[in-house]
């Protein structure tokens, strides 16, 4: 797995292989970035892997929901991204104060995370399909952070668990 460091400032693709498969892979060209694997197609338990880390995924509490981000293997969080439904986003929390917000539009088509000082770190956009998938742009800014490629996987993840609540809905109407 090439590691995403090497592909900062060149465009990536997430995708779905597989429509009845709840798996995605970022993709440069042929190559593999990094995945998100979902342990079902209803939970919201899943693992993100690239060539610097392994995390688990897995959203919590109903009104005001929050996802727990854990190295494999450990019980602790790593970090805890809250959500703001309200103005659609919310913020990635680590226990030493470093924070990273994150946007949504609208229709939920992008999703963009930021540093604390408002620069765009990386950006998803045209997220949607019959077999989800998306455009994602990840900004010099960061090449500099350990987390880049957590943040790619943990956007990635909030997209797909956001596409899951809308097809509820959808189901309900």
């Amino acid at each position: 797995m090439k590691s995403i460091y090497e592909m900062i400032g060149a465009p990536q693709q997430w995708k779905q292989p597989h429509l009845m498969e709840p798996a995605f892979e970022l993709m440069r060209n042929d190559e593999i970035i990094a995945t998100l694997r979902f342990k079902n197609g209803f939970g919201s338990s899943a693992t993100g892997t690239a060539a610097n880390g392994c995390w688990t995924f897995k959203t919590q509490g109903f009104l005001k929901s929050y996802v727990t981000i854990r190295e494999q293997g450990n019980e602790n969080n790593l970090a805890i991204f809250r959500n703001n439904t309200w103005s659609g986003g919310g913020t990635l929390e680590f226990p030493n104060g470093r924070r990273y917000p994150a946007n949504s539009n609208y229709w939920h088509a992008e999703f963009e995370f930021r540093n604390e000082s408002g620069e765009s770190l990386m950006k998803f956009t045209n997220i949607g399909g019959f077999k989800l998938h998306a455009h994602l742009d990840i900004f010099p800014l960061a090449s500099d952070l350990k987390e880049t490629s957590l943040l790619a996987i943990l956007g990635w993840y909030l997209a797909v668990m956001t596409s899951r609540e809308g097809e509820v809905v959808a189901g309900l109407v």
